[in-house]
């Protein structure tokens, strides 16, 4: 059997956690730049705020209807995240993030009809330890537990907990359940499937996975198999090493000139560096880009593909090489430049270096240097090269940002008695 434990409304849920006066309050997130609504709290959704809303568009509607809004705060979710994990991993050893906000565990050895106590035990444990609500399903595949899960959410009798054991017990609720609510199953799959009366979930279970691999694919086969309580995907406890990094933001407001846009993309290049050391990998090839707002009159946009001598994760370096490209190939006078940013694209594994006698490689002091920076960054505070810029006024625009309360001293909450 496998359970998969998902957040409900996650980043909404997590501005709750130290506000709780906002419980039961409608609240939404914003994108990067405050752009549009990508969160909403379940008051937000029964008040009919759309998702993917530009803010600029309703900010009036949300402030008449009491709305509170927020701005993206990625360093408490991905905190509240991992405390989320660590926590779930007391219930199973075998377990498989698989976003920022779900997980997949096993749960081979519990005996089936202790697993809805177990699925309270999760739910209640991770709101008493982090105070985030939870949705818990279970199912004999990763794709019925995907289900469950659905089902524990959408259902009032199942307090968010949900186990599918014996399927035939279940037609009747899988009847009512649309099939694009099936993992794998997207809205443009399920269109080609209604062309042959395939509306709901038990409608795709009572398929033969066989004939529906000639007609569309092998993962629809898959997914119909593990419907029907056969496994064919198991859990992926080791995720394999990013093939590229890329790191790019638009600018809180319009960059004009060639220095503003060297420190941008220094910081992308350093903070996809740091991402290249925690995978324990190097690089050989970089890609700088940056371009105006594709809504401009006179669109610009240029890329530069940077070779390096050497494979290599050191942020100075590759700040550096960055910087050059900028100056040399992509700045353009009177261009109003609206994005930017860097892409790792040719990365090595660290250990073991598969190099021919001819190639360089990168320094022991190097090596350690990185190390020393990234220790000081992890535990003590923030040190960066000169290059980025001290307090850059194109930065992203987080207006609304709540305070980062688990990861700054100084944004840590204070209780009065």
């Amino acid at each position: 059997m496998y359970a998969l434990v998902d957040c409900n409304s996650f980043f909404a849920s997590c501005e709750q956690v130290f506000r709780p006066d906002l419980r039961g309050q409608p609240v939404v997130v914003l994108s990067n730049n405050d752009g549009c609504i990508v969160a909403r709290s379940k008051e937000a959704k029964q008040l009919g705020i759309p998702d993917l809303q530009p803010y600029f568009k309703i900010s009036d509607q949300l402030r008449q209807a009491g709305v509170h809004v927020f701005s993206s705060n990625y360093e408490l979710y991905g905190d509240l995240s991992t405390r989320v994990m660590d926590t779930l991993k007391a219930f199973s050893p075998n377990i498989e993030v698989y976003s920022i906000d779900e997980s997949f565990l096993d749960m081979s050895g519990h005996a089936l009809k202790t697993l809805p106590e177990l699925g309270r035990a999760m739910r209640d444990t991770i709101y008493r330890h982090v105070r985030l609500p939870v949705g818990v399903g279970m199912g004999a595949t990763k794709t019925l537990a995907k289900l469950a899960n659905h089902i524990a959410k959408k259902s009032n009798k199942c307090h968010y907990v949900c186990v599918i054991d014996r399927l035939e017990q279940w037609h009747k609720v899988f009847a009512k359940i649309p099939v694009h609510h099936v993992w794998g199953i997207g809205s443009r799959l399920s269109g080609r499937l209604a062309d042959q009366r395939i509306y709901s979930v038990l409608d795709l279970i009572q398929q033969d996975p066989e004939r529906m691999k000639k007609h569309y694919s092998v993962n629809v086969s898959r997914t119909i198999t593990e419907l029907q309580g056969i496994p064919c995907y198991g859990l992926d406890e080791t995720p394999e090493p990013k093939k590229q990094i890329i790191s790019t933001r638009s600018f809180g407001v319009k960059v004009f000139n060639c220095l503003a846009l060297e420190q941008s993309v220094s910081q992308y290049a350093s903070r996809a560096c740091e991402k290249l050391r925690k995978e324990q990998q190097r690089v050989k090839t970089m890609m700088v880009f940056a371009s105006s707002s594709r809504f401009d009159a006179n669109y610009y946009t240029r890329s530069v593909i940077v070779p390096l001598s050497m494979p290599t994760n050191d942020s100075r370096v590759i700040c550096s090489l960055a910087r050059k490209a900028v100056r040399e190939c992509i700045y353009k006078s009177g261009v109003p430049f609206a994005r930017a940013g860097v892409g790792l694209i040719e990365l090595y594994a660290e250990s073991p270096e598969q190099l021919d006698a001819f190639t360089a490689r990168q320094d022991e002091r190097s090596q350690e240097l990185m190390k020393l920076v990234d220790h000081i960054n992890q535990t003590c505070g923030r040190v960066f090269i000169a290059s980025q810029g001290i307090d850059p006024y194109w930065k992203m625009q987080r207006n609304l940002k709540s305070p980062a309360y688990t990861t700054r001293w100084p944004d840590l909450p204070i209780v009065k008695v």
